[in-house]
């Protein structure tokens, strides 16, 4: 069952949550803050399965090289994130994160996206006509720096 607020990726998120996947980000951070105190302390409310319902597959992880991003959407800006993505030690300067500079000369075309979102929701995801006809259009020219920046910007936020 969804967590209320739940609502399904945008274009450009699902566009940044393939492109986190591609990358492998989810073998260094995690997306499931755990119940412990120690956790919630550092990362927020801990996770609930509610949060993931549309998520296939969902990206939980359990390898904490880097901190878990479950709940850092809204918590740091976008220039923060491209920053961060384009030179991490710049911003947090003990990281071992690699650079994607990659990332923001690669732009999208959206041509599967619509393709993505029907898939999904076949799953279950309630993406709509509306969304589904306006996916290529909102995604069209953006950078895959973009796309990652407003998946991670959009993670945690649902919950209440």
């Amino acid at each position: 069952m969804p967590v209320d607020g739940l609502r399904p990726l945008t274009a450009l998120e699902l566009e940044g949550r393939d492109i986190y996947v591609r990358e492998g980000c989810y073998n260094c951070h995690s997306q499931m803050i755990r119940p412990f105190r120690d956790e919630v302390e550092r990362y927020g409310h801990y996770s609930v399965a509610g949060e993931s319902v549309w998520d296939h597959p969902f990206q939980w992880g359990s390898k904490r090289t880097g901190p878990d991003l479950a709940r850092v959407g809204e918590r740091y800006s976008d220039d923060w994130h491209y920053a961060h993505l384009m030179d991490p030690r710049a911003v947090v300067p003990e990281s071992n994160m690699p650079a994607f500079p990659w990332l923001d000369e690669n732009v999208l075309d959206g041509k599967l996206t619509a393709k993505k979102m029907e898939v999904f929701r076949d799953f279950g995801v309630p993406y709509t006509d509306e969304d589904i006809q306006g996916a290529q259009e909102s995604v069209n020219g953006k950078t895959e720096m973009q796309a990652l920046i407003a998946y991670l910007q959009q993670l945690g936020t649902h919950l209440k």
